[in-house]
């Protein structure tokens, strides 16, 4: 049988680990112990921390696998890019990584490849930060984290330190990148390229807690856009998909359009959009299979979009309190058929401050806008 390596086990990882094993590929899977259910789903698990590169690559040159995949991780993607060179496998080159898993590399990028950045700069510890030629409001994020982590809007010069100094203990190399707040709403779009051609499948829009930490509380796909809007945000994607040098693989790309109708990049992930945008949603909005296609890049084959499931309306909702737990038993009671997933949900007894410490979620499949108005009309228990 021939083998795929998984590169981490989490729950968002799991969907590429069930598909390969559906399509009849053994699976070897590398992480972290902690119990993640990638753990138990894999044919074959190694506790071996996904940032371990050399002691995984001593693995792979056992297991000889066919294709090297992460879907959901911008941590992983390096590791992917780097097994994959050294064992002469599909994925994007390993020098191009940096510029793909940091912010301020990317907008370094973006601003070389002549697209629209705003302006930014690179804070480390302790350095004293000049702020005059910016316009408020100031967004501030770690350099090299994903997830909300670690992100605060400045509205005041006086809270721009505080936010610096979170932004930087979130970070994993310990800076920050302050810039100019692009305004609009908020969508991502959802691609796969393969040998640098590049292959539009959706765009999807966000919905976020705002002020002060931008926390997703869902997406929904299709995102509402026109074909003109489409055909704008595919432009300005490929664009930043060849800035970064993305040839292989799928592709989040998170974007804002203003008022002029501008479409502003803010940032590109080389993989799947997390919170199941790419294993679960894009596959019941437009009925692709995003997990397929990007095995069959891996493998070095083209990938061909073929509809393997009728196209609904998608959305996932992440729950932050119990009145959206009861209302999640009202769409169970009302509107069964429109479930296709509820995640296992969390005791209520933690602050929410990031994307991974949401308390659960549930994934939605409706035949048309009027059924999701009536959905989002329900109420839980106040």
């Amino acid at each position: 049988m021939e083998k795929i390596v998984i590169i981490g086990a989490n729950s968002f990882q799991n969907p590429i680990i069930l598909k390969a094993k559906e399509m009849g590929y053994e699976t070897h899977v590398f992480a972290w112990k902690s119990g993640d259910i990638g753990e138990k789903t894999a044919d074959y698990f190694y506790p071996i921390s996904i940032v371990e590169k050399e002691k995984i690559l001593e693995q792979c040159k056992k297991i000889k696998p066919k294709a090297i995949v992460s879907i959901a991780s911008d941590l992983a993607v390096s590791t992917v890019n780097y097994l994959a060179s050294k064992l002469n496998l599909i994925a994007n080159k390993p020098e191009n990584s940096k510029i793909c898993t940091n912010k301020y590399e990317m907008r370094k990028a973006f601003k070389t490849a002549n697209i629209i950045v705003p302006k930014f700069i690179k804070v480390e510890s302790d350095e004293i930060v000049n702020i005059d030629e910016f316009k408020m409001p100031i967004i501030v994020k770690p350099t090299d984290r994903s997830g909300s982590r670690g992100i605060t809007l400045v509205k005041q010069k006086e809270d721009l330190q505080d936010a610096i100094n979170y932004a930087i203990e979130s970070s994993f190399e310990k800076k920050a990148i302050v810039e100019e707040f692009i305004c609009g709403d908020e969508y991502s779009c959802e691609c796969i390229s393969y040998r640098g051609k590049h292959i539009f499948l959706t765009t999807t829009k966000k919905f976020t807690t705002g002020l002060p930490n931008f926390i997703e509380t869902g997406h929904i796909q299709p995102s509402g856009l026109s074909k003109k809007q489409e055909e704008c945000v595919k432009r300005e994607v490929f664009k930043a998909l060849d800035a970064l040098k993305i040839e292989n693989g799928p592709s989040h790309s998170e974007f804002k359009i203003d008022n002029e109708g501008n479409v502003n990049i803010i940032e590109v992930g080389a993989r799947m959009g997390g919170d199941c945008i790419g294993s679960d949603l894009v596959k019941i909005s437009t009925g692709y299979d995003f997990l397929k296609l990007t095995i069959d890049v891996s493998l070095g084959k083209e990938p061909i979009l073929e509809k393997s499931y009728e196209p609904h309306i998608a959305m996932i909702k992440f729950i932050f309190n119990k009145e959206e737990i009861d209302k999640l038993e009202k769409i169970k009671e009302k509107f069964p058929n429109s479930i296709y997933y509820i995640s296992q949900i969390s005791d209520l007894n933690h602050e929410i401050v990031d994307s991974s410490s949401r308390y659960g979620y549930y994934i939605l499949q409706c035949k048309d806008l009027k059924e999701i108005k009536e959905i989002e009309e329900l109420k839980g228990e106040q």
